[in-house]
């Protein structure tokens, strides 16, 4: 089939964790023999922030990454399904593109029944904020891809979408795996965004202080830290180092004894599930996991053998002892975790999922024909 992706960035991961499940889910169609067309606005804002922070050469290197994965750049102004999508069989949509783009797209299934549409939530808004939702119009969607099952009773309860479907993240395993390196360059490393305040009380508590407190070597990644928060960090030893590139997330994670999730505040309050993709790549690339509260109300994974969670910052600090101190714990902690991983939470699977999908809106709209 021919498979049409509009996506708000596959080359920029700056401040856009979801490119990670974005990029491997091409793959798994693509090793399925589909073809994958990928398409993103044309200096997209994290694209934008990526290229004025590390230069053009960013497209350079993502090309020689991803071949295969190089998308085709349009100005939305002057695009036109009618000239891109005459031969699509599916067209998915990530919720990051621009409203208009997501209206466009619509009234283009409106009138043209040779594709099915799909919208893909993988954001807190429809709960934080969801007046922003009445700027998509989904009206004409033949489905709406959620990542967790609040999402998809709170699309059902507002009616905003005619099949909502459930459809985790999961782990590019061609890319996030185990890498076999033997010497640690440190204790703890941290793979984050500080973003937009939703968890600077829990990442003191969490993370910075029990490094402190325990005189951790520790070292943090990502990007939007205010000068405030690289002050904390220099205050607790904690090097700092930028952004980093999704796929040099394993080569990182193995050269560190352990790791942290910290979820955003809006997750962990107001749509409990899955703590979004960081903890996938964490368990992928076997390096034991600490995560601060959450709960999995999905039973996705299994706390105290993919995980350790830590209620507060002493538990926090006996988690941490623990794993520094138990070499078989650490052991236990990664293989099951792996297991969990390959087993259930791969990108392939994820791509199965969405083949049932397809089958059911095709039996759907076979039977109101």
């Amino acid at each position: 089939m021919k498979i049409y992706m509009f996506y708000h960035s596959i080359v920029s991961d700056w401040n856009h964790g979801n490119a990670h499940f974005l990029r491997g889910i091409v793959s798994a169609f693509r090793r399925k023999g589909h073809f994958v067309a990928i398409f993103e606005p044309s200096m997209g804002w994290s694209l934008r922030n990526l290229v004025n922070q590390k230069g053009v050469g960013v497209l350079y290197e993502f090309n020689q990454k991803f071949p295969l994965h190089f998308p085709t750049f349009y100005n939305l102004d002057n695009f036109d399904p009618e000239e891109v999508l005459a031969d699509a069989d599916i067209v998915l949509v990530h919720e990051w593109n621009e409203p208009a783009l997501i209206k466009k797209l619509g009234q283009y299934r409106s009138v043209n029944d040779h594709f099915q549409l799909y919208f893909h939530d993988t954001h807190h808004r429809a709960v934080t904020m969801p007046d922003e939702m009445q700027k998509f119009d989904l009206k004409y969607y033949d489905g709406v891809l959620v990542f967790r099952l609040v999402l998809k009773e709170i699309y059902e309860k507002n009616g905003w979408a005619k099949n909502t479907f459930i459809w985790h993240e999961a782990a590019d395993t061609t890319i996030f795996q185990p890498l076999p390196y033997k010497d640690k360059e440190g204790d703890l490393v941290w793979i984050g965004n500080w973003g937009d305040n939703e968890r600077t009380d829990e990442l003191l508590e969490f993370i910075i202080e029990p490094v402190e407190e325990m005189n951790l070597k520790a070292v943090f990644y990502g990007v939007r830290y205010p000068k405030y928060a690289v002050k904390l960090l220099e205050k607790a030893n904690i090097e700092y180092r930028d952004w980093l590139p999704n796929h040099e997330v394993p080569e990182v994670f193995s050269r560190y004894r352990f790791t942290i999730h910290v979820p955003r505040r809006p997750y962990v309050q107001n749509l409990p599930g899955i703590p979004t993709i960081r903890p996938f790549e964490a368990m992928a690339c076997g390096i034991p996991l600490i995560t601060s509260t959450w709960y999995d109300s999905e039973n996705l994974f299994t706390e105290g053998k993919d995980y350790l969670m830590a209620n507060n910052k002493e538990e926090m600090k006996k988690h941490i002892h623990n794993l520094l101190h138990e070499p078989g714990l650490s052991s236990a902690l990664t293989k099951h975790a792996l297991k969990t991983i390959n087993t259930q939470h791969t990108c392939n699977h994820r791509a199965n999922e969405f083949f049932d999908v397809y089958e059911k809106i095709k039996l759907q709209k076979k039977q109101m024909a």
